[in-house]
């Protein structure tokens, strides 16, 4: 498995910075890794809502749907996408810090079959990607 883990304060409320980052469609703004994004389908967000992402890991583009499989209003939202060989599944967390939010991103790449061999080297690409999200992130909310 593939993990990266960050931990920021946000400026914003818990309320704003839990709505902007629950709604994935904003993923293109702060993570250079992510080309296009979209909401799909209509009504509140919210488990079961998803959204349309195309994603670049490494050499590859790779085009992803996201599900919320777990919501809690202003405080946690989990999202999954199932690729062929993987499973993308990226966990928020966002806690009062003062005037602002504590947000924790924990984001996990979980590989089968002989795609685990590669987790070592998936680890060191993954933890690149991640940094660079974890900046655009900072410079979305902080």
């Amino acid at each position: 498995m593939a993990r990266f883990t960050t931990t920021l304060i946000s400026r914003t409320s818990p309320a704003e910075t839990f709505a902007y980052l629950a709604d994935f469609s904003h993923a293109a703004e702060w993570d250079p890794s992510v080309i296009e994004a979209r909401r799909t389908g209509e009504g509140p967000v919210g488990i079961g809502a998803t959204f349309a992402l195309v994603t670049r890991f490494g050499p590859r583009v790779l085009p992803l749907t996201y599900r919320i499989v777990r919501y809690e209003p202003d405080r946690l939202v989990v999202l999954e996408a199932h690729g062929s060989r993987f499973v993308s599944a990226d966990t928020i967390t966002v806690e009062p810090a003062g005037r602002g939010a504590r947000v924790t991103y924990d984001a996990r790449l979980d590989f089968g079959g002989l795609g685990r061999l590669a987790d070592p080297l998936m680890q060191a690409v993954f933890a690149r990607v991640g940094r660079r999200a974890e900046a655009g992130l900072r410079e979305a909310l902080c």
